[in-house]
């Protein structure tokens, strides 16, 4: 017997292998993962795909695709897991949609979900995020054209062939049926997810007076702990602790987030003699001040602002980016508005203390893991970590973009090209994509004059995503992930940015235009493998 396996580009270091169905993508990552091919650095199952990352230093794709078609996985294991059931209120707003295109009734719809048991198939998009197969086959729904800005904690949905239970407030594009109050993700139990592949699941009614709102948040950050450091006097909105994010987490729904710039990070550590493992702060388009309560040693990266330093005694000072800055105890500094660029990175000689949540201190603002954001007050303690020397000049950093400018990203085309029709595929490439205030962390959503539109209509099975991936929803208009992107997806990726402006893509303000440059065509191999 034959199968086919399809490799799909997926960005600079990353692939995509598209099998036939859920049972074979299930026993080939589970085949690829003991394997240990050397290189392959994370493997998300998807639906019927295995997003697949690798070091380019060590490996290649086509040595990786030579490899995984050489596996002969074993078909058939049965995942046994635990029966939960699951409270719910059923009050979502496309209760009434998802009946009338099945063509039933509110009620009907009601009585086939909690007669159904669903049984967790994978997990992605965000920690505790359940991927749940149906045995009813008729509950098979396509997702909205267009997602969500924001769907509550607890929002129990429909996609395809799929239910889910959506674990934090997040984006997102599957019918809402109603909301349950119990927390799928919660980081003070044993295991964080409640749910993990080969669970079995039932949903019944709950007392119409609950709500989502219980969900429990990570724990809170150490930054309003007792004793001298680096305290925040104002800021504009909140800020952010970050590193390098928590690599190597997918396997429990969890991306790796970490600063959006990660070359303004390194170089703000580097500048410091810290280790490129240490914890700053991320400051989003400036507006804010800082006052050392000791003598301590900083510098501010990434987007350029106006630096003014008051000394104690009154006098200000205007000092540069990119350099070392002594401050003496009663000292403040006072960081205005980027002209050019989005995110600035504030980091101390010695680093951060802030809590570590599975290995780093990130805040991941879609997934809702890592230290609770900053704000006014809080005051920021000294790591004391060993460090290096400091860099004593200045280092000049690139020159990011203004709201005015029209910024060119490097793309890799794929993995889901071919569903796009030339003309689309063309206009993407030639077109200017503005910059919409809804941008945030998880992604940069783009507007343009003439929307993508598709050569195959059909629903996409949600498969793994990066940073980078330009995903286009049913409306036309891309969305281009950036650090806190979801694992996986429904809708189909485009193209995705090359790891060389990754850091860019993260710097592009609000009312700035993008053109996309394919450096790499869409190219799919396909290989005929014997089972």
């Amino acid at each position: 017997m034959y199968k086919t396996l399809q490799f799909l580009p997926a960005g600079s270091n990353k692939f995509i292998v598209e099998l036939e169905d859920l049972e074979s993508t299930i026993s080939l990552c589970d085949a690829l993962k003991t394997a240990c091919f050397e290189g392959v650095k994370e493997v998300v199952p998807g639906a019927v795909t295995l997003h697949v990352s690798y070091d380019p230093f060590v490996t290649t794709a086509r040595e990786l695709y030579a490899q995984i078609s050489s596996l002969r996985p074993q078909a058939g294991l049965s995942r046994a897991g635990d029966l939960v059931e699951i409270p719910m209120v059923y009050d979502g707003e496309d209760l009434a949609f998802v009946a009338d295109y099945l063509g039933w009734s509110v009620e009907q719809l009601i009585r086939r979900h909690q007669a159904a048991t669903f049984t967790v198939a994978f997990t992605g998009f965000a920690p505790g995020f359940a991927y749940m197969t149906c045995d009813d086959p008729e509950l098979d729904v396509p997702r909205r054209d267009s997602p969500r800005v924001r769907i509550p904690a607890g929002s129990v949905a429909l996609a395809g062939r799929f239910c889910g239970v959506y674990p934090s407030d997040t984006p997102g594009g599957w019918q809402l049926l109603g909301a349950t109050v119990v927390p799928m993700w919660d980081v003070s139990r044993k295991q964080a997810a409640l749910l993990k592949p080969g669970d079995r699941v039932r949903f019944v009614e709950a007392a119409a007076h609950q709500t989502a709102d219980s969900v429990v948040k990570a724990d809170p950050a150490l930054h309003a702990s007792q004793g001298k450091g680096f305290r925040v006097v104002a800021t504009d909105r909140p800020i952010l602790f970050q590193d390098l994010g928590r690599a190597g987490n997918a396997h429990q729904g969890v991306s790796q987030s970490g600063a959006a710039d990660l070359n303004a990070l390194r170089l703000a550590n580097e500048l410091l003699g810290n280790s490129d493992t240490a914890v700053a702060m991320e400051v989003t388009y400036g507006g804010a001040v800082f006052e050392a309560e000791m003598p301590l040693t900083v510098t501010v990266t990434g987007a350029a602002v106006p630096l003014a330093l008051t000394s104690a005694d009154g006098r200000v000072i205007s000092i540069p980016c990119s350099a070392p800055v002594a401050l003496n105890a009663g000292d403040t500094l006072a960081l205005g508005v980027p002209s050019h660029g989005v995110r600035s990175y504030v980091a101390l000689r010695g680093g951060l203390v802030a809590p570590q949540i599975l290995g780093s201190a990130s805040t991941d603002t879609l997934a809702k893991v890592g230290p609770e954001p900053i704000t006014s007050g809080a005051v920021m303690q000294l790591a004391d970590d060993v460090c290096g020397s400091v860099c004593a000049q200045p280092i000049e950093e690139p020159t990011l973009p203004a709201g005015t400018d029209v910024v060119v990203l490097d793309v890799v085309m794929g993995p889901r090209t071919d569903w796009f029709t030339p003309e689309a595929i063309r206009t993407f490439t030639e077109q200017a994509w503005k910059v919409t205030p809804e941008s945030n962390r998880v992604g940069v959503r783009l507007n343009g004059a003439s929307a993508l539109t598709r050569e195959c209509a059909d629903e996409l099975p949600s498969e793994g995503t990066s940073r980078g991936s330009i995903q286009v929803p049913r409306n036309g208009q891309p969305v281009l992930f950036l650090a806190d992107h979801p694992l996986t997806g429904g809708y189909p990726v485009i193209a995705v940015v090359a790891e060389h402006h990754l850091s860019l893509a993260a710097q592009i303000p609000i009312g700035a235009r993008i053109r996309f440059n394919a450096i790499a065509g869409f190219d799919p191999q396909v290989k005929e493998t014997e089972r």
